[in-house]
């Protein structure tokens, strides 16, 4: 149903632009969606987290603005309507490799970690996500560590 997510990271590598269309089923909407709950979830989306969601978005799919806006206004859609992470996790776990499924999770960090504070909300969703993705607490921890140690400030 989806595209491997090494092919859009060879994709990305190559130059090439995807289109600009989201239906259910395409991995970017249910990535995005994903990554806006991570943002929303301790009840607010801080400047810097909007701005870093927008980036991360932007440069992982490689989009000009305009899509980006429209990828982020159709998952935040979808994140509204979804009742439950396994609505993503289980659509990305069809179409990303482990390698991929550990990138999303490196994604949700570096999304949590843009306003330099992390919650328990943030924290217990990305543990659930990881879980349901497939990544162990082993992993999930070292993604932790390692987008904190890229922070200037080295928080965790």
């Amino acid at each position: 149903m989806f595209e491997a997510f090494t092919k859009l990271l060879s994709g990305l590598s190559e130059g090439g632009k995807e289109p600009g269309s989201f239906d259910e089923s395409d991995y970017r909407l249910a990535a995005a969606a994903l990554l806006i709950h991570a943002a929303a979830i301790d009840g607010a989306v801080s400047d810097a987290e909007r701005g870093k969601l927008h980036s991360l978005i932007k440069q992982r799919f490689n989009l000009d603005d305009a899509t980006t806006d429209e990828l982020m206004t159709e998952a935040t859609e979808a994140e509204r309507e979804a009742v439950d992470l396994y609505h993503f996790t289980a659509r990305l776990n069809r179409s990303l490799d482990q390698q991929g499924r550990a990138r999303m999770v490196e994604m949700m960090w570096e999304i949590v970690y843009a306003d330099g504070e992390v919650s328990e909300f943030e924290d217990n969703l990305i543990w659930r996500a990881a879980d349901l993705l497939g990544i162990s607490a082993q992993e999930r921890i070292a993604l932790r560590e390692r987008v904190a140690a890229g922070r200037p400030d080295g928080a965790t």
